[in-house]
């Protein structure tokens, strides 16, 4: 089904996203439901009052004539339905994200290890070792065995094997991962699939506590707490609200005296009063406030970060240090080489075609992108060493851990590669001596935070490889950015200072940590947090676990270790260290449109201030006309009509979210003030002088 609504087409989503928020919005009319919006639910209470006393005067016993309390009463009932309009239309996009949860969250089997089994290192359980269960069954400590095909049953930690693991369903990542025992990959969630080998698995969950059942029940926005901020700002509507009431009050008793004093005018009736308190009472900010904590909650789904509270959100725009992992975040993650510098008179095309050799059979990401520079920076292709040398006559020497080289065998011919240390031992192993130009550009590389592997031929030094860790692209101009917005940036890494350093300068970070443990990393956010500053960082190990539960914004990585998932207050599906700094500009751009509309609001109301109380004591004191500078014959129904549309025209803005870019705390009250506050002054003046000349148009 496509509708038209203003030219535009309206996919079967959204007018099925349309219709729910619309039926929603006449089910949370249930007094039960709306007493927890206290503006609306007092709007709602004006709302009946109005509709009976519009039944009254249709018996001919009303205060007013009776089409004039019924658009009043009418127009009352609209405005309590679009606050509750806007509230449900940003529950529903949670709610259809929450339904296609619940599909994959379904009873499977799982192949449950028997009590006793015994786990053997690269062992895969037989048949005879596990027993077939409902999912359903399955207890936290649980051991179960996947193989290929089968679907994870639960949330769990791998404790033998590796596995390749499509986990689209969350991430909405086609490439599959690996999933492995031991280490930081070894997470895995209920309702992923694997795709290749098997893997035993202890269960992290009991039934109805998987991270799938997590995420729906914060999705739906029906559970969304309130955060304190927004509580706060409650607590303030709720004490205009109260004002407003005692007002309404005190100036109907005022206006029975003065008619009763001066023997002239007539009273203020029941209805005006009414509609005078829903225009003076808060009713567009407390229309709006659920929805725009909702939509920011919607914009983290939406980018894959699930928020654990409501809380964490706001902490994110409040956060002015952050904590950033090196490897992947500010650089790409694998060091590539980057330039070859030959040594002692070494011609430098027999260092590439060297390095290349050394480099054919290497399938690190290092080893790969040496093949590239040489390929790129020298013309090498393939094999340009000669027709003689055919490659099934080598023999490749793989990387080590312990000789920390690798490298190739042809012939006579024997070539290393390696880390500086090992391969300087390798040369004197081989008699010859290591020369003061190697020390020395090895020492410049290092000196520059790169990383020097030096390559031999028989023993001999021909050259050094520069390798070096690439800042990504754009990086230092979000940093610039954060700095701009009043943010401190810090880069943690287990690097040495001096290469910290480099890095650190090159990717304009404000500061670094090196060198960091566990106890570093915690120790610096309590230090940051003891000056009164909000704190926000990343990570996905276990040993991240300790300073991520004592960060303000605790962001883990969806393949990180359970612990620090457990540990974290929001989960990043995708993995993406760099979300960080997007989740700090939702926050931001959360707070920013709170603040927005609520300053709209309040100076929006005191315009009305100059409309409509002149017009409601019109009638005991004459003398108030004057006071009606636009020359309006509907003054009231206007501004009632106009305090309801207001609420359906900034829907969009509420869910959508202020247009954000990085500014100061005093930039963005300034362009509160200018926009929003003088627009809240503006808007009124000409929206009801609009809708006044319309009900004359049409009569009223």
């Amino acid at each position: 089904m496509v509708e038209h609504t203003g030219g535009r087409m309206l996919s079967e989503k959204q007018y099925s996203l349309y219709k729910r928020a619309l039926i929603d919005a006449f089910l949370k009319l249930d007094p039960r439901t709306l007493y927890r919006n206290v503006v609306m639910f007092t709007v709602e209470i004006g709302s009946v009052i109005t509709s009976l006393l519009w039944v009254q005067a249709l018996g001919g016993h009303g205060e007013a004539p009776a089409g004039f309390i019924g658009a009043i009463a009418a127009w009352l009932w609209f405005t309590v339905l679009f606050a509750n309009f806007a509230e449900a239309l940003a529950e529903g996009r949670g709610k259809a994200q929450a339904e296609s949860l619940r599909k994959m969250r379904q009873d499977t089997e799982a192949k449950k290890l028997y009590l006793g089994y015994e786990i053997e290192k690269g062992r895969e359980p037989a048949p005879t070792d596990f027993i077939k269960v409902s999912s359903s069954t399955l207890h936290r400590s649980d051991f179960f065995y996947v193989r290929a095909g089968d679907i994870i049953p639960v949330d769990g930690e791998v404790v033998e094997g590796v596995a390749s693991v499509n986990e689209s369903a969350i991430t909405g990542e086609s490439a599959p991962v690996i999933r492995e025992s031991g280490g930081e990959r070894s997470a895995v969630t209920g309702g992923t699939v694997i795709l290749s080998d098997w893997l035993i698995i202890r269960a992290s969950a009991n039934p109805g506590e998987g991270f799938l059942d997590h995420m729906i029940s914060l999705i739906e926005g029906a559970k969304r707490q309130k955060t304190p901020n927004e509580i706060a700002l409650n607590i303030l509507l709720i004490g205009l609200t109260a004002v407003f009431i005692v007002v309404c009050a005190s100036l109907y008793a005022f206006s029975l005296y003065s008619v009763k004093a001066a023997g002239a005018g007539v009273p203020v009736t029941v209805t005006v009063l009414i509609a005078l308190f829903v225009c003076l009472a808060p009713t567009t900010i407390g229309g709006l406030l659920s929805a725009i904590g909702i939509a920011g909650m919607d914009r983290l789904i939406r980018r894959n970060v699930i928020t654990t509270s409501g809380r964490a959100i706001e902490a994110a725009g409040d956060v002015d240090v952050l904590l950033l992992d090196k490897t992947g975040t500010i650089t790409l993650g694998n060091r590539q080489a980057v330039d070859l510098k030959p040594v002692d008179g070494t011609d430098i095309m027999e260092l590439a075609e060297t390095a290349q050799l050394a480099s054919l059979a290497d399938e690190t990401p290092e080893g790969r992108s040496i093949v590239v520079l040489v390929k790129e920076k020298y013309g090498l292709r393939g094999r340009t060493v000669g027709a003689s040398e055919s490659v099934p006559e080598m023999q490749f020497i793989p990387f080590s851990s312990h000789t920390r080289m690798s490298g190739v065998d042809h012939g006579d011919v024997h070539i290393r590669k390696g880390a500086a240390d090992a391969i300087f031992a390798h040369i004197q192993e081989q008699g010859n001596s290591i020369s003061d130009q190697l020390k020395q550009e090895v020492n410049v590389i290092a000196g520059a935070g790169g990383t020097p592997l030096v390559v031999t031929k028989n023993g001999k030094a021909l050259g050094v490889i520069y390798l070096k860790d690439i800042v990504k692209g754009g990086i230092k101009e979000r940093f610039a950015q954060l700095r701009r917005m009043g943010i401190k940036t810090i880069m943690i890494t287990g690097d040495n200072r001096l290469t910290a350093a480099t890095i650190a300068a090159e990717a304009g970070v404000d500061d670094f940590l090196a060198e960091a443990t566990p106890e570093s990393k915690l120790k610096l956010i309590r230090e940051y947090q003891a000056g009164g500053r909000m704190v926000a960082m990343t990570g996905d190990g276990t040993n991240d676990a300790p300073a991520l539960a004592q960060a303000d914004v605790a962001v883990a990585m969806n393949t990180g270790t359970q612990p620090a998932r457990e540990a974290a207050n929001m989960i990043d599906l995708e993995s993406n260290p760099t979300k960080l700094i997007e989740i700090v500009e939702i926050g931001k751009q959360l707070l920013m449109t709170r603040g927005a509309l609520t300053t709209f609001s309040i100076t929006n109301d005191l315009a009305k201030y100059f409309f409509i109380i002149p017009a409601a004591f019109a009638s005991t004191y004459p003398a108030l006309a004057a006071l009606n500078i636009l020359g309006l014959h509907n003054p009231i129904l206007s501004a009632v009509i106009f305090n309801a549309l207001i609420i359906i025209a900034l829907i969009p803005l509420a869910l959508h979210g202020v247009a954000y870019r990085p500014m100061t705390a005093e930039e963005a009250l300034r362009k509160n003030i200018l926009i929003y506050g003088i627009g809240g002054v503006i808007a009124p003046f000409i929206g009801i002088k609009i809708i006044d000349m319309l009900l004359v148009f049409i009569g009223v």
